[in-house]
């Protein structure tokens, strides 16, 4: 979207800078590249399936979505192995596979002018698992030095820098909506002249003190079977399924690939955050008020949005909610929602940074993903869900919305 506004002095002053997405990299459990996984996605394959990292028979819940098996050193240098969690090893390959889907010479540009920012919720937890395990059974002469820094939470965004010599502004955000809050702090770094930014979010916690961490929740679906377990906005809504993996992008400036020919995905058009009443409030929760605030901040009308990306709980009374939201909004049944995350389960930060991904896949070729295993759908809502197969559609504008423990962030995906 293109801007520009009254100016004093020539009447007309240029836009601000445009944010677009020029290069996309994913890793899921249904897909270990974006090719691999938007193929995936149309034809409703899943990757949710029985805990394979560790036995979860001693746990109630016993499914995830994992990403399948790899080969680390064919993606990582054998020195940097020992050094990384699943975690930071994941979101390296999704990185480098970022870089070459935008076709961009990054070795070209001057390198503080490439900027970093990621999300994360859990930090390295199988890496601390495995070095307190140590620490318990060895003594403390067995623990790995690498321990102080492969859990923290900003450990991704100065492992990339390290790793491509990127030396231009770098953050991390935390949270389950930090994979969303990440590319929106990109956008923030191209409007204050930065012309290329490196962000998303992928995450793993798939180790026993993950899953027991998640279970305090009371959230985690119990259900074995795994086309069962994950239901959002159905009757038989359970809970949800946890996963690993997620999405990093390449943010530029449009006129920045405009001038390289690059053809962008989308354009990060507006986005917004809210925090939830207290409870006991009387007032709403604060997800209608971010959505309305990042069309807003698009300038974009409820009746321009083609598709929602719903955060997709799959816990009654948040689903609920969520739905409350986007009705109040955009009316009964008038415009389609989907979660493509049935597929993959939720993926902490790594889930908004995969729904973008798959927003942006979406308005490039013109279907709208659906959301699997829903067969009963909760007529309160009245909501317009994509069943069980994609719907071809044209898809200008998106919204992705992303919650956790009373934040809710929303943004607006247009055609670039």
């Amino acid at each position: 979207m293109s801007r520009t506004v009254a100016g004093t002095d020539s009447g007309r002053t240029p836009a601000p800078p445009r944010a677009v997405i020029t290069g996309l990299g994913v890793v899921a459990p249904n897909g270990f590249d974006a090719d691999e996984y938007w193929d995936a996605v149309l034809h409703g394959r899943g990757g949710i399936d029985r805990v394979t990292r560790f036995d979860p028979a001693q746990y109630p819940a016993e499914l995830a979505g994992e990403v399948p098996d790899y080969d680390v050193r064919a993606y990582i240098s054998g020195r940097l192995v020992p050094q990384t969690d699943q975690t930071t090893r994941l979101v390296l390959i999704a990185t480098d596979s970022a870089v070459r889907d935008s076709a961009l010479d990054l070795t070209a540009l001057p390198d503080d002018q490439v900027g970093i920012v990621t999300g994360l919720s859990a930090g390295g937890l199988e890496y601390s698992q495995r070095e307190l395990e140590k620490l318990w059974s060895r003594g403390s002469d067995h623990v790995s030095a690498y321990l102080s820094f492969s859990w923290f939470y900003a450990v991704n965004t100065g492992q990339i820098s390290i790793r491509h010599g990127w030396h231009g502004p770098g953050g991390v955000l935390t949270g389950n909506t930090s994979g969303l809050d990440a590319i929106a702090q990109a956008r923030r770094y191209v409007g204050e002249g930065m012309p290329v930014v490196m962000c998303g979010a992928v995450e793993s916690a798939m180790c026993p003190l993950g899953w027991v961490i998640e279970l305090t929740t009371g959230r985690m679906s119990t259900v074995t079977d795994r086309t069962q377990a994950y239901l959002p906005f159905d009757t038989a809504a359970s809970g949800y399924v946890p996963g690993e993996g997620g999405a990093m992008m390449l943010v530029e400036e449009a006129g920045h690939a405009r001038e390289r020919g690059a053809q962008p995905y989308s354009e990060i058009a507006g986005y917004a955050t809210t925090f939830d009443p207290r409870p006991g409030s009387a007032r709403e929760p604060g997800l209608r008020r971010a959505i309305e605030s990042a069309l807003s901040d698009a300038g974009v009308t409820p009746a321009e949005v083609d598709v929602v990306f719903a955060d997709a709980a799959g816990v009654g009374e948040l689903d609920r909610a969520e739905a409350a939201a986007v009705t109040g909004v955009f009316g009964p049944r008038a415009v389609p929602v989907t979660a493509p995350k049935t597929m993959t389960g939720r993926l902490y930060s790594g889930g908004p940074a995969l729904d973008v991904a798959t927003a942006s896949l979406s308005m490039r070729h013109g279907v709208i993903p659906p959301t699997i295993n829903v067969t009963d759908p909760v007529r309160s809502d009245q909501l317009d869900l994509v069943l069980g197969r994609p719907r071809e559609a044209a898809v200008s504008t998106a919204l992705v919305l992303a919650r956790s423990d009373g934040i809710n962030s929303a943004m607006v995906l247009t055609a670039a």
